[in-house]
């Protein structure tokens, strides 16, 4: 089954990289969209099916935490699982977007395999070896 991912983050070159990072998942990705901020995001949600969310955290007009807390508090919105991809480790920035609803926490940089196994965690797929 194919997944359409939405990339959320305000650097092209970053968005480009997670993108090149999941063609070497192993994961088969349909549509791969794109937004540079937490508001633009909630316009692709809107218009496009998605299957989970991959976000960054700081970001211009729509940071990550207020991103993950509109959609969570909207019922059309809020089983897509989100994903954030952030440089901010700290065990409280973690637990923070954790507690808002986000399904998962990569850190950058990351490994392929660090993304396919979040992302399928986030979407309840058992692999099968």
């Amino acid at each position: 089954m194919a997944y359409n991912v939405l990339i959320v983050d305000d650097s092209p070159a970053m968005r480009s990289f997670v993108r090149r990072v999941l063609d070497m998942s192993g994961l088969e990705i349909g549509r791969c969209l794109q937004a540079e901020n937490g508001l633009a995001a909630i316009d692709v949600l809107r218009a496009d099916w998605v299957d989970v969310v991959l976000t960054d955290i700081n970001m211009p007009v729509m940071d990550g935490d207020r991103f993950v807390r509109t959609i969570k508090a909207d019922e059309e919105l809020s089983p897509i699982p989100v994903i954030v991809v952030s440089t901010d480790k700290s065990e409280s920035r973690v637990q923070q977007m954790m507690d808002l609803g986000a399904k998962g926490y990569v850190t950058k940089p990351f490994m392929p395999e660090t993304l396919r196994d979040a992302i399928e965690n986030a979407l309840g797929v058992n692999r099968a070896w």
